[in-house]
């Protein structure tokens, strides 16, 4: 069986944050599990941190969620805050990680840490955000703000918590 796309993006970055908290031994280490809450942008990192911006969503409200194991599964457990985002229009900025190599993308994630960077430690499913957009968007290293249809899930087949829809690119 082939798996899609989404799928392999999210164990590339499992694997990256494992091999990342091993191997970089100057980087900081958040006090909980590897893969969980929103990763952490290390100073030494080449890469700009996040400005604070008061128009788009707050990675330390989307990083809220909890989670509970259900036959075997991990589900999210979403605060009232979240769930009242559920098929709105939304403004979120991050780190563009392509799913398709081209220099202008359609289908990519998004990360609350940039996922290129050796120094900085990925956060877990609760710090990305699938983006679908209508125009295709310019990869960079720098942070991107899209704008569209933002999706709670549930129980998500490929464990992503996120998913934004018909985005659009803001400056």
């Amino acid at each position: 069986m082939l798996l899609r796309k989404p799928c392999w993006a999210v164990l590339a970055v499992l694997l990256c944050a494992a091999l990342g908290a091993q191997a970089q031994l100057s980087s900081p280490v958040p006090s909980g599990p590897y893969g969980s809450g929103a990763g952490v942008h290390s100073p030494n990192s080449p890469f700009p941190q996040l400005k604070e911006r008061s128009d788009v969503l707050a990675w330390s409200l989307l990083t809220t969620v909890k989670t509970k194991v259900e036959k075997n599964r991990v589900l999210p457990m979403f605060p009232p805050a979240i769930q009242a985002l559920d098929q709105k229009t939304q403004r979120v900025q991050g780190f563009m990680m392509p799913l398709d190599p081209g220099e202008k993308q359609t289908h990519f994630l998004l990360s609350s840490v940039p996922l290129t960077c050796s120094f900085c430690v990925p956060g877990g499913p609760e710090s990305m955000i699938e983006v679908k957009s209508k125009t295709p968007v310019k990869y960079g290293m720098e942070p991107v703000v899209v704008e569209g249809r933002f999706s709670v899930l549930h129980d998500d087949s490929y464990g992503m918590y996120y998913r934004m829809t018909d985005a659009v690119p803001v400056k």
